[in-house]
Parts: C-alpha cells; structure tokens; sequence
C-alpha cells in the first residue's frame, strides 16, 4: 500500500493519513532507501552554483542546522538556544546551545558560526561574542529569524571546499556527487539518536524510475510529481510587454488543471500562493481570449517566440504545448524547444520560505524582477510589493502544484514541513502488515 503526502500544503487530508499510521512504538534500526530527481554537486547549503530545490533542502536538514527554525510561520530554537533584538530589529543577537559538537568533534563555537554565516552572506556584519553571534543590518530587519531559518544558512564547519561537517541528525559515510549518498545515524546528536540507521539516497532518477522502484520495493521514499510550474519572461520593450500581458491571458489554465494535471494543484495568477499570502486568489487566473486578442492587435509585427522548457520532463513538455496551442488562438507564435536559447522559459521553483516576504524575494530574484524589499509589515504592503513584481508581466505565474511523494508502508512518522523539505529524524522503518 502506497501512502503520499502533499510536499506543498502545510495540511491536506493526504498527509494527516500517513500520520495516523504510526500505530506502534517507534523501532530503532533500518536502513531508508530514497531516490530523488535532482542530482546535487555538492553538500554545502551555501553553494550558490547549485540551485535551489526540495532534494537540496531535504539533504541539508539532515546534516545541518540552522540557529532557528521555521514552520507554519512560527520561529523555534535550533542551534540558538535564545536570541533577542535592538535597534529596533537592526541587530540581533543569537546565543547558542552549548554541548553541541560538529560529526568531526569539533565543539559548536561562535567563531565557526560567524564564519559559517558570513560564507552564506558575505554583505552581512557578523561577528562572535563569548557564546553568541551578533549580526548588526544596514538597516531594520524584521524577517532576521525567518532569514537565518533558511536552508542556505544553516550552520557548516568548512575545512575544504569538498569537505564539510555538520550538527545535524545524521553524518556522511560516502558521497558521489550526483549519483548517491550514505548517511548514517549520529549517535551523539544534540537532538538525540535518530531511529533510522541511516539512509541511501540515490540521485538523478527519473520520476517514472523512481515510481518503478517504489513498487518493486527497492525504495521506501520517491518523489512522483514536480513542484512547482511558473512562466517566466526575459525581455523588456513596450511592445514585448504587451504581447505578455497577451500570453498570459490566453492561457487556459482551467482545462490544463483538469485535463494535463488531473485536477492536481491550483491554477493561480499569482506568485505567492494564498496559503502564504491571504490573498492569492485576488489575481485573476481566468483566460480573457477576447482582451488577449485586443492586446495583440495593438502590437504591429509580433515575433515567433521560443518557449524553453526542460526536456526532461515530459509534463514540462505538455504544459508548453497546450500553452502555445492557447496562444495561437490569441494569434501569437510560439514554438517549444528543449534545446538552446528560448525567449520565454517554463520554469519551476521552489518557494524559499513560508515567510511570505522571504518567500516573494526569491521569486521576485529567480524571475530577475526588482528585489521586493522584506521590510514591510502589513498584509496591505505585502499586496503591493506582489502588484509591483507583476505588473512587469516579466514573469506569468500558471499554477501551484503540490509535490507528492509516495512512501513504503513500512515508513512511518515521517513529516513535511511547510518549505516543502522531509522531515526524517523521527522516522523509523517498522514491518508491514
């Protein structure tokens, strides 16, 4: 029996039923097989040559920490045991958690952590101060706790560019990049034993591989769906921009949901997703044919754009199709292409926090649009900060997807956090009925 859980929604009914079924003590032992899509090049969570993603994600809070954090919007300690702020939110102090050692022995200080730190964010003012970490900001930052939560920032002892060491649940026994992972159980956690005595996870798989592998039982944890699907737009001129207002009114983004998604997701025309926001729903996802051709009509020549999508991925390859077919009937050209440069590009991307303004920055940085500033504190400005990033019509957001992944029924307590990453330091393989 398959059990799956919304990788996205921080409740759905799916996910609850795979937590009703931890029926008996948790069972220390076993090994967790997993396969994921993405293939990381590296271990460091601060490496911005490798982008963003739920496997990324995922592998860091198995080896990492973070000083704090962050689900369903509420902060909680990590590696800082308190922290406090002044000047009005522009410096925060963060004490950390003594008797915490790194894998290789080495005892959590506040030097490694500044050092860690200004690694992730080189612009930070960031300095240690007996046991704790003082970060002093250019100007107010209310989002700090929400910052310092991200996956990027958690807390890595580097004594090379290949060889990092963490504080988190489980340690590295073996690492090739891009093809597989062994990981066994730290004994002397801070948080305590794992139950799991380790994991093996395997890279680069496709999605219809992962699936066979599930079924056969040479997997306990797959991914089967991708995120997250965005329409992304790179040019500027007047005329581009209302040949794009064009595009994204075209599609029809209704029959796609019911027919190439099954229903699966929420077709949406904005960027945060209402969950997060509060107000989602606001922004029209409905097509308007009639004004997509009175937009189009305004513009003397338009040219054939390429639509770039990624080959491998055969939803990637609907999607596209259905949309130049709707943009046709707009009487715009578009032609899909796997290969190559492209004028617009599907793309997906995961949120970077169910912080909504830490949340639209990493939109708003993916999509190359003004960065939105995180200093707001009303839902008010939050809504004009989103209103600001579309108007450029530089990016059309289609729809939220949840990720699903399936699990073998002897995988029981695990968790997803509202990020979209798995939470497995109280999972525990137990036998099948």
């Amino acid at each position: 029996m398959k059990h799956f859980a919304c990788r996205w929604l921080a409740v759905s009914s799916l996910f609850l039923g795979v937590l009703a079924r931890a029926e008996t003590r948790p069972q220390y032992g076993g090994t967790l097989r997993v396969t994921t899509h993405t293939a990381l090049s590296t271990l460091d969570p601060a490496d911005n040559r490798v982008p963003d993603s739920f496997a990324r994600r995922s592998v860091t809070s198995l080896l990492f920490d973070t000083l704090v954090t962050w689900n369903t919007g509420h902060s909680q300690p990590g590696l800082a045991e308190s922290w406090q702020s002044a000047k009005g939110n522009q410096r925060w102090e963060f004490r950390l958690r003594r008797g915490v050692k790194f894998h290789d022995g080495t005892a959590l200080t506040s030097e490694i952590v500044a050092a860690s730190l200004r690694f992730a964010n080189p612009a930070w003012s960031i300095r240690p101060e007996d046991d704790s970490v003082i970060i002093d900001c250019d100007e107010q930052n209310p989002e700090m706790l929400a910052e310092v939560a991200l996956s990027r920032n958690a807390i890595v002892k580097r004594d090379s560019e290949e060889k990092v060491s963490g504080t988190g649940p489980f340690h590295i026994v073996e690492w090739q990049p891009g093809k597989k992972l062994t990981l066994a159980a730290e004994e002397d956690c801070w948080r305590g034993r794992p139950f799991l005595d380790g994991l093996e996870i395997e890279m680069g798989r496709s999605f219809r591989d992962q699936a066979t592998a599930l079924e056969v039982g040479r997997a306990d944890l797959v991914e089967i769906a991708p995120e997250q699907a965005h329409h992304f737009s790179h040019v500027s001129a007047p005329d581009e921009k209302l040949l794009r207002e064009a595009l994204g009114l075209s599609v029809e983004r209704e029959s796609i949901h019911s027919v190439l998604l099954q229903g699966a997701g929420q077709p949406t025309g904005s960027l945060l997703p209402t969950w997060i926001s509060g107000f989602g729903f606001v922004f029209s996802s409905k097509a308007e044919l009639q004004k997509a051709r009175q937009l189009r009509d305004q513009v003397h020549t338009a040219r054939t754009w390429a639509i770039g999508y990624d080959g491998s991925d055969p939803l990637a390859r609907l999607l596209v199709e259905r949309i130049a077919l709707n943009a046709k009937d707009a009487g715009l050209s578009l032609v899909p292409t796997a290969v190559g440069a492209s004028d617009l590009r599907l793309a997906r991307i995961p949120l970077a926090s169910s912080d909504p303004w830490i949340a639209l920055e990493g939109v708003a940085a993916q999509a190359g649009l003004s960065k939105a500033k995180n200093n707001g504190t009303t839902i008010e400005e939050l809504f004009a900060a989103e209103q600001a990033a579309l108007a450029s019509q530089r990016v059309v957001p289609l729809f939220h997807l949840p990720v699903f992944y399936a699990a073998s029924a002897s995988l029981r307590d695990w968790a997803l956090r509202t990020d979209g990453t798995i939470e497995l330091a109280n999972a525990w393989l137990g036998a099948v009925k």
